[in-house]
């Protein structure tokens, strides 16, 4: 056997379930929709098409009375309930253990659980399980949900966890053992569709015994692309294509036995079509005495188009740099081909005498000359040392050039990074156009040079980096140190304040001296805030900070400042039956007892006053042992009119 084809290649239950109601549905009514792709599968998708089963990516061209088909990954919560506000017929083809994950999220929603989805956020199926609770949070792998529970609180927090029903099984149980093990109060559903699972170990396990494996599926698909890289892990010559068409001989040059498997909403037509043409290319490549390689060798002459050769700089001139390889023809470099920066000057890269290492772009024997091209071997060089970055978890530098769809742009060295929006650093939802033209530190985490495709994460060092900025925090902390903090996040008890890699909380207690209803009354998001250590615990990476000055004394501040009869301007902090209290200093308040509100009987203190009013009120009494004062916005009520009185009937002047 040549071909090793895996028994699990092809539909799984929940595709194969979702293209017969699709097609039954058509055949029913006539005609129907799909809202976007019902499967990830061009070809598919094409011929239910051509059977009358038309696609929309806009839910709202959807007209009262028609019918549409939901897709097999899900949809948005929002987007079935808008359907069906505007009588569209839905049938719901999504997969049913899709429609599990959907269920558990909104329970733990109910509950008041977070839900946590291990998958890829950009992902339809994650999305749409996404909007079936209010505040969900979507981690890739093991190394999102360390960063989350770094943060203070997040421990004790209530979890239920599932998976993207194609998540690789890897990444789910790593991360789930982290959550299990750091979590207080975790629920951990393992929702990995038993087919995907069955299909990856099928397919590592092929991928270790052959020359060469190919993975066949649209590059849309997730759980095709979680195939590849599986396989990748196993077998040095990885393909992924989507037809037989895109199979190349040269794969098969000395291969003796291929592999063969294929995404769940690849059609068994293609994966028959594909198995065929592999198993007589092989068997070609087995019969040539001489392989393609061989025979071009023969066929070469002194230099070679795509070769690497070196020479030694004979002149420059203003339109080019000549160089002497040892050939017979005649050897130069365009000044276009000299460099990527077209303000450099020739004088600055090379000299005359010097040795010069190029890539020969052509050959033109008949005249006798050939063209060289220094820049394009600096090219090769740079992909060389990304290829090595990957293994060696170098940091390379760049500029971000452009946003796209999923996340940024990343230009090192003349090459395209992509990194996507999950990886940029930049929280869920922040505009990327903002990183356009900054300069960033980031880690290559996958090349395919075949495909001049390279993926990035700038997340992945700033996480080195703040891991480094803690350990320093944690080494040096002691109680009453003081910071210059950044207000993180705030919450109704308090603020979290990161004082250089770690936060610390700060109580709404300890924001102020003045009695306060919530932090915002001093504070926000991204304000600086100077702090101190009030206790620390390096076990549970807590830290408690407060603001106040505790070298001012309050009640000495006021005791300073007033006397009893002394009028105050105070300002209403809470109301109960018998009165209300007032501040009259920061961190210091009195008592105005009901009876002492108004020159009248009133029944309750509201009747009269509103928290955050500042009324004037006069001081009655303070007891300095207790601490405690009584106010009186009454005396001045009553003295009021004897005052007027007593102005009225004093005698005119002579």
């Amino acid at each position: 056997m040549n071909v090793i084809l895996a028994k699990s290649a092809g539909f799984c239950y929940g595709v194969e379930r979702a293209v017969k109601l699709a097609e039954k549905t058509a055949a029913e009514s006539g005609g129907c929709w799909m809202l976007g792709d019902l499967i990830h599968n061009t070809h598919v998708v094409e011929e239910l098409e051509a059977q009358g089963i038309r696609k929309t990516e806009n839910p709202d061209a959807l007209e009262n009375g028609q019918t549409v088909v939901i897709r097999s990954h899900g949809e948005l919560k929002t987007t079935l309930d808008a359907l069906e506000k505007n009588g569209v017929s839905c049938v719901n083809a999504t997969c049913p253990n899709v429609m599990r994950i959907q269920k558990l999220v909104a329970a733990a929603d109910q509950e008041g659980r977070q839900p946590i989805i291990i998958g890829e956020a950009n992902h339809p199926e994650v999305a749409g399980v996404a909007s079936w609770c209010a505040h969900p949070l979507i981690f890739q792998g093991p190394d999102e949900v360390e960063t989350w529970l770094a943060q203070p609180g997040h421990r004790e927090v209530p979890v239920t966890v599932v998976a993207q029903t194609t998540c690789i099984r890897e990444l789910f149980e790593t991360s789930a053992k982290i959550i299990k093990k750091q979590c207080t109060n975790a629920k951990i559903f393992d929702t990995i569709c038993d087919a995907t699972h069955k299909r990856q170990s099928e397919a590592a396990e092929i991928a270790a015994k052959v020359d060469v494996m190919v993975v066949v599926g649209d590059r849309k698909s997730a759980n095709t692309k979680h195939l590849t890289e599986i396989c990748n892990e196993r077998c040095l010559n990885v393909f992924q294509i989507e037809n037989a068409d895109e199979l190349s001989p040269d794969w098969f040059d000395g291969c003796s036995v291929a592999g063969l498997t294929a995404g769940a909403s690849t059609p068994a037509g293609i994966i028959k079509e594909v198995y065929a043409t592999m198993s007589e290319e092989i068997k070609a490549a087995e019969g040539t005495e001489e392989s393609f390689e061989e025979l071009l060798n023969k066929s070469f002459k002194t230099l070679n188009t795509g070769e690497k050769v070196t020479g030694i700089v004979t002149a420059i001139t203003p339109t080019e740099v000549q160089v002497d390889v040892g050939a017979k023809q005649a050897a130069y470099i365009k000044l276009a081909e000299l460099s990527d920066d077209p303000s450099v000057k020739p004088e600055d890269i090379v000299h005359v005498g010097e040795e010069i290492e190029t890539y020969i772009v052509r050959v033109n024997d008949v005249e006798g000359y050939a063209e060289l091209s220094k820049k394009r071997l600096d090219a090769v060089k740079v992909w060389e040392n990304i290829e090595k970055a990957v293994d060696d978890k170098t940091i390379m530098e760049g500029i971000v050039t452009e946003v796209n769809k999923g996340g940024v742009v990343v230009s090192v060295k003349g090459v395209r990074v992509f990194v996507p929006a999950s990886q940029s650093g930049m929280p869920r939802g922040a505009d990327l156009e903002t990183m356009v033209k900054q300069k960033v530190s980031l880690r290559i985490t996958e090349v395919n040079r075949a495909r001049r495709r390279v993926v990035g994460s700038i997340r992945a060092v700033q996480y080195e980096e703040r891991q480094a900025k803690q350990a320093e925090v944690w080494e040096s902390i002691e109680v009453g140190k003081h910071y210059t903090g950044v207000v993180k996040s705030m919450t109704s008890y308090g603020v979290f304040v990161d004082i250089g890699g770690v936060d610390g909380m700060v109580h709404i207690s300890e924001l102020s001296w003045s009695r306060i209803k919530t932090p915002a009354e001093v504070c926000k998001v991204g304000d600086s805030m100077d702090v101190y250590v009030i206790s620390y615990d390096p076990e549970k990476k807590k830290i408690s900070l407060g603001v106040k000055d505790r070298s001012v004394d309050p009640w000495q501040s006021f005791m300073n400042q007033y006397q009893v009869g002394d009028v105050a301007s105070v300002k209403v902090v809470k109301l109960m039956t018998f009165g209300a209290f007032a501040e009259v200093v920061p961190g210091v308040d009195g008592l105005i007892h009901i009876s002492q509100i108004a020159d009248r009987r009133i029944d309750k203190p509201e009747d009269v006053l509103s928290e955050g009013q500042t009324v004037d009120a006069k001081i009655i009494a303070i007891d300095e042992d207790k601490k405690k004062i009584s106010l009186s916005i009454r005396a001045l009520l009553e003295s009021a009119p004897a005052e007027e009185e007593e102005e009225t009937s004093a005698p005119d002047a002579e």
